[in-house]
């Protein structure tokens, strides 16, 4: 049995406020065989968006379909990138980012939509990976980022949470 699938949810205590929004979505049970699903599911929806799709904005000022899903991937590497240095013991404090800034300058509109879906499926693939050795101490190590304290755990649960509540949003409003 792994130290993924014994875990339960992170506490409130184990992250700042702001990212029990994306922790609430995620069901209780094994964090890594959850992450290793959804990206599977979602890699097979996003492949039914067509090409031609990946340039619309359901608003002016809102992002692409291919922003979201750049500022997804940006996501996947930045939450997984303090897992892996909290995990790791490292306590020396990450400061946060700015999403829209990031946004702005990927040029993700550059790139074609099929290329940014395997570029998800692989960032994920390897955040999976990395989890999956994870032992029980690495995965309730905490460090600051962004100015609060979170666990390696909670982080995990924002990582699927994350990819969740943008799922929402490109079928409720992009498609």
């Amino acid at each position: 049995m792994s130290a993924a699938s014994r875990m339960k949810k992170p506490g409130a205590n184990e992250h700042a406020e702001y990212y029990g929004r994306y922790i609430n979505l995620v069901p209780e049970g094994d964090i890594v065989a959850t992450l290793e699903k959804q990206g599977a599911q979602f890699t097979a929806f996003l492949r039914a968006i067509p090409e031609a799709r990946g340039d619309h904005r359901y608003a002016p000022d809102k992002w692409s379909v291919k922003e979201v899903l750049g500022h997804m991937i940006d996501g996947e590497r930045v939450f997984a990138y303090r897992a892996l240095r909290f995990a790791r013991g490292d306590q020396q404090p990450l400061p946060g980012f700015e999403q829209d800034d990031y946004v702005k300058t990927a040029q993700h509109g550059r790139a074609k939509l099929a290329d940014l879906i395997e570029e998800f499926a692989l960032v994920r693939r390897a955040n999976v990976l990395m989890l999956r050795h994870l032992d029980e101490a690495a995965w309730l190590r905490r460090g600051t980022a962004s100015g609060y304290e979170i666990s390696v755990r909670a982080l995990a649960y924002v990582l699927a949470g994350h990819v969740l509540h943008h799922e929402k949003v490109l079928r409720e409003k992009y498609l």
